[in-house]
């Protein structure tokens, strides 16, 4: 017994009719014919009376559809379902924090715009948690600073950034220039919290040059650390994407290109998974929007 018979069958059952179900599925009126004597050959017994017409169902085919109608429907809904599902997600992101304010933002007003439908979910986490969050399934895309080289996942750069020193606007280093990394670590730092990206990176600086330092402030968002830094409490180091051009009204910003490698961001995918239709849609979305014009696949 396969589900295309039992789909003649009930569809036959229905319209009273084999042409009329043949024109409804979509086949021929044979292919309907064969389905149902195939059932009827199964069973023993027949499953219509065709001496009158309209057909009508016999005794164990009205049994038949009583039991196999509902399972039908529902098997007909769960296509249903599972289509409108692969149309309108939803999508799982994750991201670290200091790209969903601005960066991701970008992505996220021009993805909407073009498909109002699709359900998205955005999670934030450091850049560990992040690439757990891909590789145990809970997202379908990540979305990192720097690139990443482990075996498990995929990942493609979409544009690169700098790191900056972030001072209140009258501060001496603002003024005097920085020559090297030794004239940050004599002021009090505010920081994104332990184990985030670039503070691991300034913090493993520091310690290579036998620097000591002290952070005053710890956070978990780079919004929060420019007020902080705004009010004179200390200076920070993060990436120029979590600059708006207003910030430079409150905050000096000075390039560490020359003293901090400049990186790739991008995103993460596990490796061998196939991302569905609207996850791929937010995929060339991120291209569209925040790749290069000449790297644009």
């Amino acid at each position: 017994m396969e589900l295309r018979e039992l789909r003649s069958f009930t569809t036959a059952a229905r319209f009273s009719s084999i042409s009329k179900a043949a024109e409804y599925l979509g086949i021929g009126q044979p292919t309907v014919t064969t389905h149902i004597k195939k059932l009827e050959e199964e069973f023993g017994t027949l499953l219509f009376d065709r001496i009158k017409r309209p057909i009508q169902l016999t005794l164990p085919g009205r049994s038949l559809v009583e039991l196999a109608g509902p399972l039908v429907e529902g098997l007909n809904s769960l296509v249903a379902m599972t289509a409108q599902a692969e149309e309108r997600g939803p999508v799982a992101v994750a991201s670290t924090a200091d790209v969903i304010p601005h960066t991701l933002l970008r992505v996220v007003r021009v993805f909407l715009h073009r498909y109002p439908h699709i359900h998205l979910r955005i999670r934030s986490g450091r850049r560990f948690e992040v690439l757990n969050m891909v590789e145990e399934g809970e997202v379908d895309i990540g979305i990192v600073e720097g690139p990443v080289r482990e075996p498990s996942f995929e990942f493609e750069g979409l544009f690169g950034y700098e790191r900056v020193l972030i001072t209140p606007l009258e501060h001496p280093l603002v003024g005097n220039g920085l020559e090297s990394l030794d004239q940050i670590a004599e002021w009090p730092l505010i920081l994104m919290g332990r184990g985030t990206y670039t503070r691991s990176m300034l913090e493993d600086e520091f310690q290579r040059r036998g620097l000591s330092y002290e952070i005053v402030v710890e956070l978990d968002s780079m919004e929060m650390i420019k007020r902080y830094v705004a009010l004179g409490m200390g200076v920070s180091v993060g990436p120029r994407l979590a600059i708006e051009p207003a910030d430079q009204k409150e905050l000096g910003v000075i390039s560490l290109a020359n003293h901090l490698p400049v990186d790739q961001a991008g995103f993460v995918t596990l490796r061998g998974k196939a991302l569905s239709k609207p996850a791929r849609s937010f995929v060339t979305v991120m291209r569209d929007t925040l790749a290069p014009a000449g790297s644009r696949r």
